[in-house]
């Protein structure tokens, strides 16, 4: 038995409710996995484990809580991929990823997909390239936010690809409807909110991110098979302050990965958008996935000169 922040032995943790502060709104890709996760982890853990949102600043206020909180295992922070981009292109932050928090669990990944509008003349991303090298600087981008994932994905496509596409970010949603009707030429946002729209026809998908298709969109090819060798993507992730007890983050982390290999859990987070993480990773083989995913944005955010005064 161990104790939470040198706790006495007979008072094994957890002894009382654990808490997963999401970083987003309610009913977000993040808020929803959280839940389900909840409802298993209950069992394991032994104790109530309940959500609480605290969104804003691109989920910067939830994290600079849970950076702050007691080392103690009872706050863990749950959320996405803009926690890895944040200290590339923000110029003030009251914490520091990378010092202040600890990873636990890697959720699942969160793949983006490239979208036009179903009537657009563009069918694939050999001819959006084309386009954009015929008609330089014109063609358009639609992300959900400076500096998000989707932002600097598109980034990524123009610094790799060698063309111009402008972006316009959309930080309070309409990404999707000025994708349909043409007044954008391409948007790049999040397979949870969009893969819906692309099923029924609304969207047109011409690329997805990461190093393989989606389950739920065989025929999307991923972008490096479309010629662009772009494999990062966003994710759902669990952290503790830093210099919580290794004990603790252990056994938080054997709890999410049970959880997650519960039955049926990975076709509801498949459904939702999401790539259930297989084979299931350790607490230190996630924090240096975490680590690799901030250099990596940062070399994209830093030839893109992103930078957001705050």
């Amino acid at each position: 038995m161990f104790g939470a922040g040198g706790a006495a032995a007979e008072d094994p943790y957890p002894n009382r409710t654990v808490t997963f502060l999401v970083a987003s709104s309610a009913g977000s890709g993040t808020d929803i996995v959280a839940r389900m996760l909840a409802e298993k982890m209950r069992d394991d853990l032994g104790k109530p484990v309940i959500v609480e949102n605290r969104p804003g600043a691109a989920g910067n206020i939830g994290a600079a809580y849970v950076a702050h909180a007691p080392k103690d295992g009872y706050t863990i922070l749950l959320t996405a991929g803009a926690l890895a981009i944040a200290p590339s292109v923000y110029e003030k932050l009251s914490y520091d990823p990378m010092k202040d928090l600890a990873g636990v669990a890697w959720l699942a990944t969160v793949p983006l997909i490239l979208v036009t509008s179903p009537k657009s003349s563009i069918g694939s991303m050999q001819e959006l390239l084309a386009a954009a090298k015929r008609e330089p600087d014109t063609l358009t981008f639609g992300s959900f936010g400076t500096a998000t994932p989707s932002h600097l994905a598109g980034e990524s496509i123009n610094q790799m690809a060698g063309i111009k596409l402008r972006h316009v970010p959309y930080n309070r949603g309409g990404a999707p409807m000025d994708t349909m009707s043409g007044i954008i030429t391409v948007s790049i946002l999040d397979a949870f909110s969009t893969m819906p729209l692309v099923q029924s026809g609304d969207l047109k998908a011409l690329a997805v991110t990461g190093p393989r298709r989606l389950q739920a969109l065989p025929d999307i090819p991923t972008l490096s098979e479309a010629g662009i060798p772009f494999e990062t993507v966003g994710w759902h992730g669990a952290f503790v302050p830093a210099g919580t007890p290794a004990p603790i983050i252990e056994r938080l982390n054997g709890a999410f990965v049970k959880a997650l290999s519960s039955p049926g859990m990975a076709d509801r987070i498949i459904a939702g958008g999401s790539v259930p993480i297989d084979p299931p990773v350790t607490a230190a083989q996630w924090e240096a996935q975490f680590q690799r995913d901030v250099a990596s944005w940062a070399k994209v955010a830093q030839a893109a000169n992103i930078k957001i005064k705050n």
